[in-house]
């Protein structure tokens, strides 16, 4: 489905591609991993058709530059960084639908998935919602259209540990038939979610490996963490994963494909760990 061919691009004196060469197929979900400045972001712009470059990059056998209506008509895409946008958030779906031959109402019910509810802030200038509502809506923008490719830069930023779980349930719904692209400047971030790493440094293609689908991006743990101690600031980090409290022992539900994450944060108080289990439980 993308072609990346001796794919280069400098600015000014300063090359940050260096003949890249990519082939990527439906299904396959990507984890573009890669410290700042390793050439990321320059080469998501370049497969949306914003940089002119040398090379040959195409989508489906069509240039995203040159023929970048048709291309971004089958693409869902959600930047890093929100976009400071000045319009409602109801007129930024209306265009977004519009562009794209989508329906608003696919959009909305992404949106209530995630915990948005875009009927409460339609009026509101999409620049003055929080960092998660903003996160929300651009992926129910991405995701509230039928794309053939999704490119995703860090798309779990800002989200809930709730609304990331319903963001993989979204992922795994289309990880069949649509080829994902998933940004990150850390693997572990991405890892549950992929089947193939794609690691850049200094504008080179340094590592591209394919990976076991290990993990059911849908499935959850039921999770029990026992504590030797109390310990408030435990109480305080677990309590944000909707963890309930039974004592000195906290019960809750992770995304399979958050464990590494939700390891991290008990890595933090192993002093008063005294017991963990997780156990997989499905969809």
């Amino acid at each position: 489905m993308i072609s990346i061919n001796d794919l280069s691009k400098r600015f000014r004196r300063a090359e940050v591609l260096r003949g890249i060469n990519l082939t990527i197929s439906r299904g396959e979900r990507i984890a573009l991993i890669g410290a700042n400045g390793a050439g990321k972001t320059t080469l998501i712009r370049c497969l949306l058709g914003e940089y002119t470059h040398d090379g040959i990059v195409t989508i489906d056998g069509k240039s995203p530059r040159h023929a970048r209506e048709d291309v971004l008509a089958h693409v869902g895409f959600v930047p890093q960084l929100p976009p400071p946008l000045k319009m409602p958030v109801s007129q930024l779906m209306k265009f977004a639908a519009d562009l794209c031959g989508s329906r608003v109402s696919a959009m909305r019910d992404v949106a209530a998935r995630l915990g948005l509810d875009t009927e409460r802030v339609t009026s509101q200038p999409f620049v003055k919602l929080s960092g998660g509502q903003k996160q929300k809506l651009l992926i129910s923008v991405a995701l509230g259209r039928n794309a053939d490719l999704l490119i995703l830069d860090e798309p779990a930023a800002n989200l809930d540990p709730e609304a990331r779980h319903h963001l993989f349930q979204l992922l795994a719904e289309r990880q069949e038939h649509a080829v994902m692209l998933i940004s990150s400047h850390r693997l572990d971030e991405v890892a549950s979610l992929v089947n193939r790493v794609v690691e850049l440094d200094q504008g080179l293609v340094t590592l591209d490996d394919k990976v076991a689908d290990a993990v059911d991006m849908a499935s959850t743990l039921q999770c029990k963490v026992q504590l030797s101690r109390d310990e408030p600031a435990f109480a305080k980090a677990i309590s944000e994963w909707g963890f309930e409290q039974e004592g000195l022992s906290w019960r809750g539900k992770v995304a399979a494909p958050d464990r590494l994450r939700f390891l991290g944060v008990l890595s933090r108080y192993a002093g008063v760990l005294a017991a963990i289990e997780m156990r997989e439980n499905g969809r």
